[in-house]
């Protein structure tokens, strides 16, 4: 018997179908089921029912590695909270895409009842993706975590519309100082994300490397730089306001400019379930329409 846990941040009437099918398909397969209480609260307040009996979960402390899965319902955004959620315990992450783009949530909505049927059978695999690990030294203290990243971490300014100075260092040797809109640390995981936007390349999942990418910077010999990931990564804003602005998979957190962050590559890795024909591979070419030519009649191969 299955035992799982169901996440979800937003819940809307759109979704109850997609709910229900989930909930009813994992019933009847006499699934343990545990729902996030905020997100059944929100479920409850429109009138359903069918979360009634469900166990509630809302600490990880409620959470262990007893649990097969954690399955989300919405988007990327949701499946990067979740992994805030569960942190360092050992639970694979399947994501059911009620968002858009859907480059870790590739479960799409008319897809539940085979996806969780393979998810029963254990017809799946296991992707393991590395994360960061991000350091500070706030009020000139002993380095401390600021926290972990699946996608990234964006340095950007703060109070100004000024371009933001970053002087970056490789295992402690200078490479350059960035003037751009902002700096971007990401993890192939994170290369489909915020840094593809800013023309930094797409990188496969099980390759060994971080990703350097400025955002519309002023120098235009700055370019996207891959790395080893196991470099450790040293950044100084230079002062030109007292704080700046540091985003871990879009949780913001406002520093002080004195503070010096050091990021790494964390001793515990993301773990996303992957289905048959859910592939990385697979995705690139349905999200980025990759081989798409109306020219061609031969350009979509299978």
């Amino acid at each position: 018997m299955k035992k799982v846990a169901i996440f979800g941040q937003v819940y809307k009437d759109s979704h109850e179908k997609h709910l229900s099918t989930l909930i009813n398909t994992l019933n009847k397969a006499k699934a343990s089921i545990h729902i996030f209480k905020d997100y059944a609260n929100s479920v409850q307040q429109t009138g359903l029912t069918f979360v009634d009996n469900l166990e509630l979960f809302d600490t990880t402390t409620q959470l262990d590695e007893s649990f097969d899965a954690l399955i989300t319902l919405g988007g990327d955004g949701t499946i990067l909270r979740a992994f805030n959620l569960i942190n360092k315990l050992n639970i694979p992450i399947l994501g059911i895409n009620l968002g858009r783009l859907g480059f870790l949530a590739t479960v799409q909505k008319s897809e539940i009842p085979d996806a969780i049927a393979s998810f029963l059978k254990s017809e799946y695999t296991i992707d393991e993706r590395v994360m960061l690990k991000v350091k500070s030294n706030e009020n000139q203290k002993e380095f401390t975590t600021l926290g972990f990243a699946l996608n990234d971490l964006t340095i950007a300014k703060k109070d100004t519309t000024s371009m933001i100075g970053v002087d970056a260092y490789l295992n402690d040797e200078y490479l350059t100082t960035y003037w751009a809109d902002g700096l971007i640390i990401s993890t192939p995981t994170g290369s489909t994300g915020y840094s593809l936007s800013c023309q930094g390349p797409v990188i496969m999942p099980n390759t060994n490397n971080f990703l350097i990418t400025p955002v519309a910077p002023h120098n235009l010999n700055a370019r996207p730089i891959v790395i080893s990931d196991n470099t450790i990564i040293k950044l100084k804003v230079l002062r030109r306001e007292d704080q700046f602005l540091a985003s871990l998979d879009s949780r913001v957190t406002a520093i002080d400019v004195e503070t010096e962050l050091i990021v790494s590559k964390a001793d515990f890795s993301a773990k996303i379930i992957t289905l048959k024909d859910h592939t990385f591979i697979n995705t690139l070419r349905d999200k980025l329409l990759w081989g798409q030519d109306t020219r061609n009649k031969f350009s979509n191969k299978q």
